[in-house]
């Protein structure tokens, strides 16, 4: 069941009568409310954002200055969502989220290296997200330089070819595809779930998805639609 419309209005009269009582920062951020309570909430809030965003109907949640000053006392976001660094992927503006509501960790190819699994360990151990999602993208062009020659790429800079390695395991194996595209869905898709696995076979992560304070999840979303496909399924996710 989708989660009612968060009700951004209240949020602001609720804050400007605090800021108004002289209430304290501590006081203010007290008023910012929790809404996700389980994994399941967090998968449905990021759903309905999506639909929302790709729909044309997006609330675009920006905060006024009030609102930000309830943020200066800590961060409870809600979910985590390893992405790529492509300009083209604005992770909070796809899912429709505003200031706070999402812990995003962006490297090209959203390949998981010690600085993004440190960033991830601190979310699920220190912001209580009930969430982690790794999101590929149509035409990422970090998968499809893990699809290049070796003498293509030996021209590369050494640490984006250090990077490009990280990659290239999860592209090897792919089944015959002559369409272009297709094939590159599939490749973009086969990393995400390789990085689903490296996540979680990581003691932290591990640990907290086997308890049900998170789960690990799978995205791909489509640049020119604007939708955001998920892996949630064990069968999805199996690289």
């Amino acid at each position: 069941m989708s989660l009612p419309p968060f009700d951004s209005n209240e949020l602001e009269r609720r804050i400007l009568d605090a800021v108004r009582r002289g209430a304290s920062m501590e006081d203010i951020a007290g008023l910012r409310p929790g809404r996700m309570s389980t994994p399941e909430d967090a998968i449905q809030a990021l759903k309905d954002g999506n639909a929302r965003f790709f729909s044309g109907h997006a609330t675009r949640p920006e905060a006024d200055a009030n609102q930000r000053r309830a943020l200066i006392m800590g961060q409870t976001p809600f979910a985590t969502v390893l992405a790529c660094s492509d300009s083209r992927v604005p992770v909070e503006i796809v899912f429709d989220q505003g200031l706070g509501d999402l812990f995003v960790v962006r490297v090209a190819g959203n390949v998981v290296g010690e600085g993004v699994l440190g960033s991830l360990e601190y979310a699920t151990e220190h912001l209580n997200v009930h969430l982690i999602v790794v999101m590929g993208h149509e035409g990422c062009g970090a998968v499809a330089a893990a699809l290049l020659s070796p003498e293509q790429l030996a021209q590369e800079p050494e640490n984006l070819r250090h990077l490009i390695t990280r990659i290239q395991p999860c592209v090897q194996s792919l089944p015959p595809i002559r369409d272009k595209k297709a094939r590159m869905r599939e490749a973009v898709l086969n990393n995400v779930r390789h990085q689903v696995a490296a996540l979680r076979e990581q003691p932290v992560i591990q640990a907290a998805e086997a308890s049900g304070r998170i789960r690990v999840i799978g995205a791909f979303y489509e640049i020119g639609s604007g939708a955001v496909d998920f892996l949630t399924e064990e069968e999805d996710l199996r690289p």
